[in-house]
């Protein structure tokens, strides 16, 4: 049978040493490179390749005058063209609609008694709301609740 190791308790001389040593051991964990952002650089023989480690996409950069330029990658810019021939395709066929469209065509406005009626209704909510705002201000500061006025016009449900 193996002989038990030793349990040791910590003393307080001890202290110091033991936080020199965790200071010893998690120095270099803090030490290392921070996760990399979301581009990744690469020198290369032109210039700098900028991958985007989210997408995938690579794009060629090269110092000029002192800037950073860069220019879209081959399939970047493939992509890129086919997006812009369909959103050509879209307005093409939403113009031919518009053209297409009878003569003297447009959008029908309200009349005047649908936004008279729309602003009553507004009216009327407006205010009922703002004596509901006076009455709990007035009784945040312990005043008597004061009963609601009549509404003039009635039921808000019958427009």
């Amino acid at each position: 049978m193996s002989n038990p190791v030793p349990i040791r308790r910590l003393t307080p001389q001890g202290l110091p040493l033991a936080v020199v040593a965790l200071l010893i051991g998690v120095t270099p964990a803090l030490s290392q490179a921070p996760a990399p952002g979301r581009y990744s650089m690469q020198k290369t023989d032109t210039g700098i390749a900028r991958l985007d480690t989210q997408t995938g996409e690579v794009t060629l950069c090269q110092e000029k005058a002192g800037d950073l330029v860069c220019r879209m990658a081959a399939d970047e810019r493939t992509a890129y063209d086919l997006e812009l021939d369909l959103l050509e395709k879209r307005v093409e066929t939403l113009e031919k609609a518009v053209k297409d469209a009878p003569e003297g065509f447009s959008p029908r406005l309200p009349t005047q008694e649908e936004i008279d009626q729309t602003m009553g209704i507004m009216d009327r909510m407006l205010r009922s709301f703002m004596g509901i705002a006076r009455d709990f201000g007035r009784e945040w500061q312990g005043e008597e609740k004061t009963p609601p006025a009549p509404d003039p016009d009635g039921d808000l449900r019958k427009t």
